[in-house]
């Protein structure tokens, strides 16, 4: 008998962990932060509620880091074991986690400032750089179709989830006496089909057990043809009025495939715009990662970027600016209009796009492009349920800007998406959802029964199943 039990993102999207015990092994799936309100992410300070020095191993989905995020503290707390993912994991993984370290230290070194003034404690960072390193000494790659013993009697495999460069969809097997196996086959996030770069997600045929994502369980995303379409009439609209255009993006995954269709706009003639500038440090190194694994793309786009354009992203985009430094960041809020400005956080709530906001937000002519989830709690969700007046970098600004969201651009699979993968089981699994606020994954569950007649759960915090 094995036990799983749900530690994180459940009946919330962020936080993703879940332990499972079998064999007299205790295997980590995840081990993510939790984003959103600040009463939320005060949960990453909590110990965790099991022994890391305990667990016989690690495994990870991919690098964001409601899936990742915690490495760093686990290994702060005890855990010495090895962490399995895939080469595009590991490669993206050390990027993010040691700029996740970076704010921690940064954000506790300003508190501190005015605790000491105050008279008050000190706090210290979530973690630091050294925990970093420590957990990234730990990255042992897996790829794609290569089953990998991980403890004793447990194996995984990774497979293609389409969702960012690396990301997998986890099967675990379990072996048993007498030739005898058990599957359980968590989706990670899935991707959505219409990526320009990424292979679509795998289809799995067998599982004992699922655990699938419901992000996006109660709708399905714009047709991209329709939100291409939009997007270039914004640009047109931004341009005709003199503004710039703002886009909060994450570094990972969303802001390369802004980058893929900007270019494809660029070479059809019909970019305006003269300067795109890619505001974000680890967005711009993410990129030249991307650029390293483009052998992992699609047939189509791998040979297109390939042809004349050098096979990476910047000859594809000729007008892409890339600014990493600070004074190079500052230098852009010197330009009125007529600029394309992509920048970190996706969810708005800090990075460099707050800065740009301050200076462009509360102009009539400048327009704002969300082109992914606004968890709640965040700023980017407030601009989306349309508040007039908000407050960044200190200062009350109010918000005069045209918003437009544009949901085709999501990496995840939307409801037809999920239940078309879901589809090709030969028979049903013993199905949970999660990654999803509660009502998005009752929705999914609803249609899942209406569409294939199977039954899914949606589990409770710390719930412990046996299968």
């Amino acid at each position: 008998m094995a036990l799983l039990t749900f530690k994180g993102a459940i009946r919330q999207v962020t936080g993703s962990c879940y332990l499972l015990e079998a064999n007299g092994c205790r295997v980590l799936l995840e081990c993510g932060m939790t984003q959103g309100y600040r009463r939320d992410e005060a949960q990453n300070r909590n110990h965790f509620d099991f022994m890391p020095e305990d667990l016989d191993a690690v495994v990870i989905s991919h690098a964001h880091l409601d899936h990742s995020g915690l490495l760093p503290k686990l290994v702060a707390e005890g855990y010495t074991g090895p962490i399995y993912m895939t080469p595009g994991t590991a490669a993206l993984l050390e990027l993010m986690l040691s700029d996740a370290a970076s704010l921690q230290e940064r954000d506790s070194d300003w508190e501190n400032k005015w605790r000491k003034r105050a008279g008050k404690p000190l706090v210290e960072p979530l973690y630091t750089q050294a925990d970093t390193d420590a957990a990234l000494a730990l990255r042992k790659p897996s790829d794609y179709g290569q089953e990998t013993i991980v403890a004793e009697g447990i194996s995984v495999i990774f497979h293609e989830a389409g969702h960012i460069l690396g990301s997998a969809i986890v099967e675990i097997i379990l072996h048993e006496a007498h030739d005898l196996t058990r599957k359980l086959v968590f989706s990670g996030d899935l991707g959505n089909s219409c990526s320009p770069f990424l292979r679509p997600p795998a289809y799995r045929e067998e599982a004992d057990l699922l655990l699938l994502e419901s992000t996006y369980g109660d709708r399905d995303h714009r047709n991209l043809d329709e939100t291409l379409a939009e997007f270039q009439e914004i640009l047109d609209a931004a341009w005709a009025s003199g503004g710039n255009v703002l886009i909060p993006s994450f570094a990972v995954g969303r802001t390369q495939d802004l980058l893929y269709y900007l270019g494809q706009f660029y070479q059809a003639g019909t970019l305006k715009q003269q300067a795109v500038f890619l505001d974000s440090p680890m967005a711009i190194a993410a990129t030249e990662i991307y650029d390293r694994f483009h052998q992992d793309f699609k047939p189509s786009e791998k040979s297109l970027i390939e042809g004349q354009h050098k096979g990476d992203l910047k000859h594809w985009l000729p007008i892409l600016k890339c600014t990493p430094t600070t004074e190079e960041s500052i230098a852009i809020n010197r330009i009125a209009g007529g600029a394309i400005i992509i920048a970190g956080s996706g969810m708005c709530n800090g990075g460099r796009i707050v800065h740009h906001f301050k200076h462009n937000l509360w102009r009539d002519d400048c327009h704002v492009i969300l082109p992914g989830f606004q968890a709640k709690g965040t700023l980017g969700r407030r601009l989306v349920d349309g508040e007039k007046n908000i407050r960044v970098v200190h200062q009350s600004l109010a918000v005069k800007a045209h918003l437009h969201t544009l949901g085709g651009f999501s990496a995840h699979a939307g409801q037809s998406q999920l239940i078309e993968w879901l589809g090709h089981f030969k028979r049903s699994p013993e199905i949970y959802l999660i990654h999803g606020e509660l009502e998005k994954s009752q929705t999914l569950a609803q249609a899942i029964k209406d569409q294939l007649g199977w039954n899914a759960t949606i589990p409770e915090l710390n719930e412990q199943i046996a299968f």
